[in-house]
């Protein structure tokens, strides 16, 4: 059996998920954390691979005794979130543990992840808010979320999304289904919420960059089926700031 851990973090200050030289990363925090913790190498394995700044309110890994596909501990596993958040910095937190089958993957079992999108459209900058939403000082008026909304619509159903990923992305297929995709707004907070079986390197943050352009009047909802059929990246919008995402729920 191998440890299945649920965490939360705040992506502001590491460099993504995936371990690198010489950067502070979320793998790397975790796999020094289960060391101590286990007092033995472990190898640990992400869900996803975050970018630089990106946020998330579930995430899931795996932990296991490096090299084998088991967990050797004599911890209670109901203890372990709180013992594993003990070695682990203040703005990585363990808040749910389990034990999965040895052969259970927490990134090729996934059957659809949700992502959210904060962008805040306050009259002036709330550093309540700095690297936690995106700020965009363009007052959106109750048609344009309207619009927004609408334009997300035309995301839901399974299509090539070559448009909104990032240029020189090496993938086999860059056909996605998504399960939903909405936008809400709630005081000076707009949201972003999309659930699929996959996303493609950027593509939530294209989408959004291109809901963004909807709302400000650039592209109108009814442009949305066109550029994803016309698998053009420079058709769709901008890469919106990475400090806006946040990996929100992970299904299996």
């Amino acid at each position: 059996m191998k440890l299945f851990l649920k965490l939360k973090y705040v992506g502001t200050d590491f460099c993504g998920y995936q371990v690198q030289k010489d950067k502070r990363t979320v793998q790397g925090e975790l796999t020094r954390a289960a060391r101590e913790l286990f007092s033995y190498e472990c190898d640990v394995t992400g869900c996803s691979r975050t970018d630089s700044g990106v946020h998330a309110n579930t995430f899931c890994v795996t932990v296991a005794k490096k090299g084998e596909n088991d967990i050797i501990t004599d911890i209670d596993v109901i203890k372990i979130p709180r013992a594993m958040s003990a070695h682990l910095p203040d703005d990585i937190s363990v808040f749910e543990a389990s034990l999965v089958d040895s052969d259970f993957h927490p990134r090729y079992d996934v059957k659809y992840k949700e992502y959210v999108y904060r962008i805040y459209n306050g009259n002036v900058r709330d550093p309540f808010e700095m690297n936690r939403s995106l700020y965009l000082p363009q007052t959106l008026s109750e048609d344009a979320i309207a619009r927004m909304k609408e334009a997300a619509g035309h995301f839901v159903g399974q299509h090539d999304f070559s448009a909104f990923m990032a240029q020189g992305s090496q993938v086999e297929s860059t056909v996605r289904n998504v399960v939903y995709a909405d936008v809400a707004r709630e005081g000076d907070i707009i949201t972003f919420k999309v659930s699929a079986d996959g996303f493609l390197y950027n593509m939530v943050r294209i989408m959004v960059g291109t809901l963004i352009s909807v709302g400000l009047g650039k592209i109108q909802p009814s442009d949305i089926p066109e550029i994803i059929l016309s698998g053009n990246r420079e058709r769709a919008g901008m890469t919106a700031a990475a400090h806006g995402l946040y990996l929100n729920k992970v299904i299996y």
